[in-house]
């Protein structure tokens, strides 16, 4: 891949931090104040909100890079703050707490598509259209005033960006001259109207971005950029305005600016890209400029841009072989998410078929309704807890927590009535869950939380005069739970069937026992344990147990709702939980020990898959993932040598049967286990080494030494 040298150079510029920066910190709260403060006392919260929001995005200013085409920096968000001012912004956050992830905050997918058409003037002018409409209703009235206030806020974030990019056309010289006379030029049509070209489009988007960034969101989207912009790309390449290498250029520009967040915060914000995918007639939505942020995310080679694939049987070829190049770079990247599958998964939460064939991705793999609902929340359900409270009488052997008292172990005579009993704790574990998650999510007054910047990027929420989390979403809000443990489960049921109940091995009290002293002193037992069959190896045997986990839970999760009436999707999904878990987990029926990491999201438990990669992937396709609606990780590591021009077609193939016997992701690690190691025993030869983890990808080298390990333990397919 050809990697440009503005490129490169911006990289280099933005990943200084001066002296004078590293004395910075984080002024959001106290720009938020500023704004705030200048409102007559006694101003609603909301009006109080939007003040603050307006304040945070136009008070700044601006900051250039001398190698940026599409500007937006997070830069004027640091400086050196006096006590004063210190303590104006911890007053004001004291006061007005924001939502948090579990209260739908972020992971979020704007609606773009719309922002690009008709621009910021556009906005503003529904805005107003809408005001019009309910103009007698004065909660809505008053709403879309602070919306306006709050949009307002980007507007002068850009005639910021204009008058800076202005006078550095006047004082530089050669290039950076042109890049800034290039910035301000589109800044100027941008306030004035919609974008007319592609380099607007994208600088809008990217501003837009910069402002949730600004507001402290995490993981919003960028969503399906090869669709909404396309239009936009194909007129300038018609025009003779534009090139397809041109194109690549402008993206790397915006996705290499996601690398401040880790110069600033020393952390990558997960920001997913969508690209490919099917659209209603049919018609593959592979486009040129699908390939152009493809080579673009390659080319930054960071782990910010979490790029995703939507493949189906349609997919051209030479698209998923591009995709497998980038993915054997190493960076992981793009996740390959299957539309037969996902699609059907969407369509049974009762949403418009239109809008399910426009989903995308938010955060790392979840599969959102693009500007259409509430923003994601999630969490963990690790399923392997529930043998401990079966097997002790409601009790975990291992921290004292508690489930339901189904009876001694001893009155437990066949597998049916095992499993019986661990559906009922299972179902009662579901309860919870979702009563925990409910108490959270209910605790904050809508009214009081309000998002007027964000949602003016959500259908409907303008036209309805409401809030984005109180009604003004085309969709309620969902929540993904993430399954733990299906290998770990499934193992354990399949070697308790074989040793207790087949071989007759151990009573259910030796396991118990057993479980309990984490095999100590029952070495015989254990050995039969793990001998047992286990999943990812093509063996109806323990894969049942894999179909069983999901059929069983995905219809306990059917049964609750969000308030706002909203559905309870699944995912088979970890992002390095199954680590912490294993930690709190007692010794499981698998012959895990206490404290070993769970099996990775929807993966084989690492090491136990070692029949070839045929054999897990009929596997893993065996559970119905039509029922997973928020979608899977399978984490697989192939040697660098299957990325090959030689080899690299019997990937694909293999992911062309995958995708066809039902899998619905599969994520790949192209580092070899010997570099992997070299890397933990000298981390100063690898600083920015980029490796997939689960759901995401990071430098091998930053990671907490458990999580590299997870990742070194994965079996390495040849």
């Amino acid at each position: 891949m050809m990697i440009h040298p503005i490129t490169v150079n911006l990289k280099n510029e933005l990943s200084v931090r001066t002296q004078a920066e590293c004395a910075c910190e984080c002024a959001r709260e106290y720009f938020k104040a500023a704004g705030a403060a200048m409102l007559p006392a006694g101003a609603s919260t909301g009006a109080v909100r939007a003040a603050a929001a307006r304040a945070l995005l136009r008070t700044p200013g601006a900051y250039i890079y001398r190698n940026d085409r599409i500007a937006g920096s997070l830069r004027p968000l640091w400086c050196v703050l006096d006590e004063q001012q210190k303590n104006l912004a911890q007053a004001f956050s004291g006061r007005y707490r924001e939502r948090t992830f579990p209260e739908n905050a972020d992971h979020f997918a704007p609606d773009y598509r719309t922002l690009v058409t008709v621009g910021l003037p556009g906005l503003f002018a529904r805005i107003e259209e809408s005001k019009r409409i309910h103009a007698a209703e004065k909660e809505r009235a008053a709403f879309l005033d602070e919306m306006a206030t709050a949009l307002d806020g980007m507007r002068g974030m850009i005639e910021n960006y204009a008058a800076v990019a202005e006078s550095l056309a006047q004082q530089s010289d050669g290039q950076s001259a042109e890049n800034a006379a290039f910035i301000a030029a589109n800044c100027r049509q941008l306030l004035a109207g919609a974008p007319q070209s592609f380099a607007q489009a994208l600088q809008l988007v990217w501003f837009a971005h910069l402002c949730f960034v600004y507001e402290g969101r995490y993981a919003m989207a960028l969503g399906r950029i090869d669709q909404y912009l396309y239009p936009f790309y194909k007129q300038d390449v018609k025009n003779g305005t534009l090139t397809p290498d041109e194109a690549t250029e402008l993206l790397e520009n915006v996705f290499i600016k996601q690398y401040e967040r880790t110069v600033f915060y020393g952390g990558d914000d997960v920001v997913n890209i969508c690209i490919g995918g099917t659209s209603m007639d049919g018609r593959c939505d592979v486009n040129e400029l699908s390939y152009c942020v493809l080579r673009a995310v390659g080319n930054c080679s960071i782990p910010g841009p979490n790029l995703s694939a939507r493949i189906s049987r349609d997919t051209p070829d030479d698209f998923l072989d591009e995709c497998l190049q980038t993915i054997g770079t190493g960076l992981g990247y793009p996740a390959l998410m299957n539309d037969e599958v996902n699609i059907p998964a969407l369509l049974r939460f009762g949403y418009a078929e239109k809008d399910v064939y426009d989903y995308c991705m938010v955060g790392c793999i979840e599969n959102f309704i693009t500007g259409m609902q509430p923003p994601w929340s999630d969490g963990r359900f690790d399923a392997p807890r529930y043998f401990s409270y079966l097997l002790n009488r409601g009790e975990s052997a291992f921290d004292g927590s508690f489930g339901l008292d189904t009876g001694p172990v001893e009155t437990i005579d066949s597998m049916e009535e095992l499993q019986r009993r661990l559906e009922v704790q299972l179902a009662a574990g579901v309860k919870k869950y979702v009563d925990g998650f409910l108490a959270v999510n209910t605790a904050l007054e809508p009214k009081e939380y309000t998002s007027p910047f964000l949602s003016c990027f959500c259908r409907d929420c303008i036209s309805r005069g409401m809030d984005i989390n109180d009604g003004g979403a085309v969709y309620p809000s969902v929540h993904g739970a993430a399954l733990m443990g299906v290998g770990t489960t499934a193992d354990s049921l399949a070697a308790i069937e074989r040793v207790i109940f087949e071989e007759k091995a151990a009573t259910l009290e030796e396991l118990r026992q057993a479980l309990a002293d984490d095999f100590a002193g029952h070495e015989e037992l254990h050995k039969k344990l793990l001998a047992a069959p286990k999943y990812g190896n093509d063996d109806w045997f323990v894969d049942k147990y894999a179909v069983w986990f999901t059929d069983f839970l995905s219809s306990e999760f059917d049964k609750y709702r969000t308030p706002d009436g909203g559905g309870f999707y699944v995912a088979m999904a970890a992002n390095t939980s199954n680590i912490h878990a294993g930690y709190t987990i007692a010794a499981t029926p698998d012959g895990r020990r206490q404290g070993q990491p769970l099996s990775d999201a929807a993966s084989p438990t690492y090491g136990r898959d070692v029949n070839g990669p045929t054999a897990t992937v009929n596997s893993v396709t065996r559970p119905d993932y039509t029922k997973v609606a928020c979608g899977t990780v399978i984490n697989q590591k192939f040697s660098p040598e299957m990325f090959n021009d030689e080899n690299r077609p019997r990937l694909a193939a293999l992911l062309r049967v995958y995708f066809a016997k039902g899998g619905q992701e599969m994520q790949i690690n192209a580092t070899s286990r010997q570099t992997l190691e070299d890397a933990m025993e000298h981390p100063e030869k690898y600083p920015a080494m980029v490796v997939r983890v689960s759901g995401f990808s990071a430098v091998y080298v930053r990671l907490a030494p458990d999580v590299q390990r997870d990742i070194l333990n994965r079996t390495q397919h040849e």
